[in-house]
């Protein structure tokens, strides 16, 4: 398998930078292409459950070209945030061209930076690192790289996750809970650990220097762009991370881990993340969608996820999963009679 597949979500950036330099209703493009063409072809696309033999992941875990578009993302989240950022200095957008160029701008960092900063900060190696938090400073979730690695992977599919969706919740209930739920655990999880050593309120705490480092880069853009510029980019933050909460919302709605007989919960399997095999959206996400295995396996990188058999699936693609959670009782019409055939056989199995 070649690494120039995972070339594709580069397309993502060059319809972003057209559509912004097109201005007007050009702008959007993007979202219309995710939310609106990207659902309906992967609705009639089957999945491909193909997995890598072991030599072709030995040769994956080799080849530094599946490190190398990863981090090549930096400059094309960075290009596409600049653009915006100028464009909406001089004036160019207004209206619903600027809707659309702040939505524009939220897939972007979303999909290429967000979603990347989270195959990276996977990773042990101290470059991987940086390149993960330089990556989520766009949606000023920085505290993302704490909570996802010593906090929801803990805690997925329980009650305890604010990250872990739960089944007959609203995704704007959801939002809510997850976004400060996620940042209050971040912060606990953080100052727990600086406690050891002495006081919280010290720079090892990683907390304190994301909140300096994002507020320097909000004041940067101000004092560069000016403030009209940087209220947009607080915008584009927002689109940003609420996406990546939506997908959290998808790929663990209603899924939860029995407790043992001491009242701990059992590990995480692939059956507690729903799982897609839809080619495109593989492709364009990183494998982001084969969620079941990266929960199983949290240290095994992208290129070499792997289908379950036993891992359940969703019915279409994350970008249409996430349209259809706009809705809410559609939402729960596709999905709670999925989660109740999943209960049925491990109540059997507990009886």
């Amino acid at each position: 398998m070649s690494p120039l597949r995972y070339l594709t979500p580069y397309a993502l950036a060059l319809v972003a930078v057209a559509s912004l330099l097109a201005g007007g209703l050009w702008t959007w493009t993007l979202p219309l292409a995710v939310y609106g063409l990207l659902p309906l072809i992967e609705l009639f696309t089957p999945g491909n459950t193909r997995n890598l033999d072991a030599d072709g992941e030995r040769a994956a875990l080799a080849h530094r070209g599946f490190d190398a578009v990863l981090f090549g993302t930096i400059p094309a989240l960075y290009g596409v945030l600049g653009l915006f950022l100028w464009s909406v200095s001089t004036g160019a957008f207004h209206g619903l061209s600027l809707a659309g160029a702040v939505l524009t701008t939220g897939v972007i960092t979303g999909a290429l930076g967000i979603n990347v900063a989270h195959e990276l900060g996977h990773r042990p190696g101290p470059w991987h690192q940086r390149a993960a938090k330089a990556l989520l400073l766009p949606s000023l979730y920085m505290h993302f790289f704490i909570e996802h690695n010593r906090g929801h992977h803990l805690r997925a599919a329980t009650e305890e996750d604010p990250a872990s969706s739960r089944r007959g919740e609203w995704l704007y209930t959801f939002w809510a809970r997850t976004v400060l739920g996620g940042w209050r655990s971040a912060w606990q999880i953080e100052a727990r650990r600086v406690a050891r050593a002495g006081s919280i309120w010290t720079l090892r705490n990683e907390m304190l220097r994301f909140a300096l480092i994002q507020t320097a880069f909000i004041g940067g853009i101000a004092a560069v762009f000016g403030p009209l510029a940087m209220g947009l980019f607080l915008a584009t933050a927002v689109a940003g991370f609420l996406q990546l909460e939506t997908v959290n919302y998808v790929e663990h709605y209603g899924l939860r881990r029995a407790r043992n007989e001491q009242g701990r919960y059992g590990r995480v399997l692939p059956r507690h993340s729903w799982n897609s095999n839809h080619s495109l959206g593989r492709v364009l996400l990183f494998e982001l969608t084969r969620h079941s295995d990266h929960h199983a396996h949290p240290m095994r990188p992208y290129p070499i996820l792997r289908h379950f058999d036993d891992a359940p699936q969703l019915p279409t693609g994350y970008p249409g999963m996430i349209v259809l959670s706009f809705f809410p009782p559609l939402f729960f019409a596709v999905m709670d009679r999925r989660v109740d055939a999943l209960e049925q056989p491990a109540a059997q199995s507990a009886a």
